[in-house]
């Protein structure tokens, strides 16, 4: 009777012991099919705080992508033995099997983002042998769990702004097409984000290469500015706001490429950029403006226009807000105006 209770009791405890998930599975990260809960990648040790599992690593941006004011938590994985190569301009080059997890969460007032926040989404890029996959995650009410949802899903979010003022969100989560339009690059889709400019302080790159996720690094990193660091200049600050928000479909090989418009920070031709730039299509879309930016001139400008809209095929960016940033927008506005009429 005692060996076996003994036998009973090591049981219980082993399967107390397997509670915690195990770390990160690659056999569900590398399946051809997507997981149908976000739970079994085993990317979290515990699905209700969201604890990330061994080896997945936070990570965040100088300067993050406006998604309706959401904030959100970033994690990085890559498989044990491998590290992503470094890139100076470009995506590091992650090995198959890494994993990048982005959840996004509000909370009743967004002055204090902490304080009763709950998650809404979990969006993971996963690189499996032929190329990223984007898949997104849908949390219950509960908070314990994630379902996978190709179609997307919509939500309705009360909250206050960052600014104090009360807001209505109607907040999409994206369906999995619309992933591939802004992550698309030629054909295949790649992150946004993991770039050195992107990722460069507080010595995160250094500190990411010393956990093996990045390779060596250059003893000079590429950065940008904060783009909202008023004692730093308007035009770095403006151009920096749209490298992260807008440059990912304004790009030779992106969805915006036949625009025309390139809004990379890297970019040094200004009618790429958009200054005395006509649109490819006038009409609606451009406000019946003539010009994406006009020197000096805001209200002028398409750009502005475009930024301050919510209607559908006239705002932009298209996908990911249903309300417009206004401090990107106060910024971009600030930086036309500062401009010398050509």
């Amino acid at each position: 009777m005692r060996r076996a209770l003994v036998l009973v009791l090591g049981g219980l405890m082993s399967a107390c012991g397997q509670a915690k998930a195990p770390g990160p599975d690659m056999g569900v990260i590398l399946a051809e099919a997507p997981a149908a809960k976000l739970s079994a990648y085993g990317l979290f040790d515990d699905m209700a705080t969201a604890a990330p599992a061994a080896r997945v690593e936070p990570y965040d941006l100088v300067n993050p992508l406006f998604s309706d004011h959401a904030a959100k938590d970033r994690f990085v994985f890559v498989p044990a033995g491998e590290v992503a190569d470094y890139h100076d301009t470009e995506v590091f080059g992650f090995p198959v099997g890494t994993v990048l997890v982005k959840t996004f969460r509000f909370a009743p007032d967004m002055r204090v983002p902490e304080e009763e926040a709950y998650r809404v989404e979990t969006r993971l890029l996963i690189h499996k042998a032929d190329g990223w996959a984007a898949y997104p995650y849908v949390w219950n009410a509960e908070q314990t769990e994630a379902e996978y949802a190709p179609v997307g899903a919509r939500r309705s979010i009360e909250t206050i702004s960052p600014a104090g003022e009360a807001l209505s969100i109607a907040y999409a989560v994206p369906n999995q097409n619309q992933c591939k339009t802004c992550h698309q690059s030629g054909r295949d889709i790649q992150p946004i984000g993991l770039k050195a400019r992107h990722m460069n302080h507080h010595g995160q790159l250094d500190a990411l290469s010393a956990k093996g996720v990045i390779g060596p690094l250059p003893v000079r990193l590429p950065s940008e500015p904060a783009a909202f660091d008023v004692s730093l200049p308007v035009e770095a600050r403006a151009r920096a706001w749209l490298d992260i928000n807008c440059a990912h479909c304004h790009k030779a090989d992106g969805s915006a490429s036949n625009s025309g418009l390139m809004l990379s920070a890297l970019e040094t031709d200004p009618v790429k950029v958009g200054i005395g730039k006509r649109p490819v299509a006038a009409g609606r879309g451009a406000g019946h403006l003539l010009q994406i930016v006009v020197p000096g001139d805001p209200e002028s400008s398409i750009l502005a226009f475009r930024l301050a809209s919510v209607e559908p095929g006239v705002a932009m960016p298209e996908l990911g807000r249903s309300v417009p940033d206004p401090d990107g927008l106060s910024l971009v506005r600030e930086w036309i105006a500062e401009m010398e009429a050509r």
